[in-house]
């Protein structure tokens, strides 16, 4: 037992680090360009005339990424560990893929969205695997579940829940008519499978409901033989998990329970963002599935963050993964700068 107890010590010292390296690295680099600004101004007065002109020309940009640091890098650092409640900093996620209106066209950019997901998560440095994925006849995909792995990615991918829409010509349209389709996304803060204090907050064994059965769809023999699928239901709050993409029934049980925590987390999350008086009703806002959030135009080479009412005119860059990055520090920067004004609103 001390030795179960000192190993999750030992994590929990991990994720604390690894959180706090980013604060760390700014703060060197707020020492550094401190004594850098100290040193050129000294030679302002230097009696040297081309030295007091190399001084002159180095002053501003350093007092300028001095002061950027100061106003924006670390109220930024500082106000992400500060304004949630639960340790979402360190949380890892999970993203639920559905198709919505437009039937194969609609599965098509699924499949496209889970492409730029998974680069954008690759070019971080994440750790990421699809999990789960229902591929349709057409070559799209129905919908899908994948997860992301490292300090602060749920945190990142949280602006991503909502619907996202899809204007094109489909490959199958003659006539060359454009159509609507949507994509449901859905982020969830993943939950390790067993808690590591060894109790269970989130729900009892006693209130879920199991349910095997027969997987239905492509999979080979077993699946026609083998009662290998899982449905978990959460009697008090409703909530259902049906898994049948692992193999056996004890893997897809575990996958099932892994969803379940997520869910339960989720809204766990989203009453406490309801209860803080310094959250941006926004983000409590931005937890509603049904919300559009953004327009992908293939015709215009356009992308609209609705949120923002910003537009990125590459839309193949957004798609690569490259340009997603843009809307998503503009809304973490939106976010920020709306829990400061809250904050001397309150104080």
């Amino acid at each position: 037992m001390a030795e179960d107890m000192s190993g999750h010590e030992d994590i929990a010292r991990s994720k604390l680090l690894k959180s706090l390296h980013p604060l760390y690295r700014v703060y060197q680099d707020y020492l550094q360009t401190r004594e850098a600004l100290f040193e050129t101004t000294a030679l302002l007065s230097d009696a040297d005339p081309s030295m007091r002109l190399l001084a002159s020309d180095e002053v501003p940009p350093l007092t300028s990424h001095l002061s950027t640091l100061l106003t924006t890098t670390f109220p930024a650092l500082l106000l992400s560990s500060s304004t949630t409640s639960s340790s979402t900093a360190n949380l890892n996620a999970l993203m639920e893929l559905k198709s919505g209106v437009g039937g194969s066209e609609s599965s098509l950019f699924l499949g496209e969205l889970l492409r730029m997901y998974t680069r954008f998560a690759q070019g971080r440095g994440w750790e990421v695997k699809v999990v789960g994925r229902n591929e349709t006849d057409g070559g799209g995909v129905k919908d899908a579940v994948g997860e992301g792995r490292d300090v602060g990615v749920y945190d990142v991918m949280r602006w991503e829940i909502g619907v996202h829409r899809v204007q094109r010509v489909p490959a199958t349209e003659s006539s060359g008519r454009v159509h609507t389709s949507t994509v449901a996304c859905i982020v969830l803060p993943l939950v390790e499978d067993e808690p590591s204090d060894g109790k269970e907050d989130l729900f009892k064994m006693e209130d879920v409901r199991i349910d095997v059965m027969r997987a239905r769809g492509a999979g080979g023999q077993h699946v026609n033989k083998t009662e290998s699928a899982v449905r978990l239901t959460h009697i008090p709050s409703g909530i259902t998990v049906s898994m049948q993409d692992e193999r056996s029934q004890h893997q897809n049980k575990r996958r099932a329970f892994q969803i379940l925590r997520s869910r339960l987390m989720d809204v766990k999350l989203t009453q406490e963002m309801v209860a803080r008086r310094d959250v941006r009703r926004s983000l409590v806002r931005t937890a509603d599935r049904s919300e559009k959030i953004r327009t992908y135009n293939y015709a215009q080479d356009r992308v609209t963050d609705h949120r923002l009412g910003l537009s990125l005119m590459n839309l193949e860059s957004v798609m690569e993964g490259d340009g997603l990055e843009t809307f998503i520090e503009a809304l973490r920067k939106k976010h920020d700068e709306e829990v400061v004004e809250m904050m001397l609103q309150e104080s």
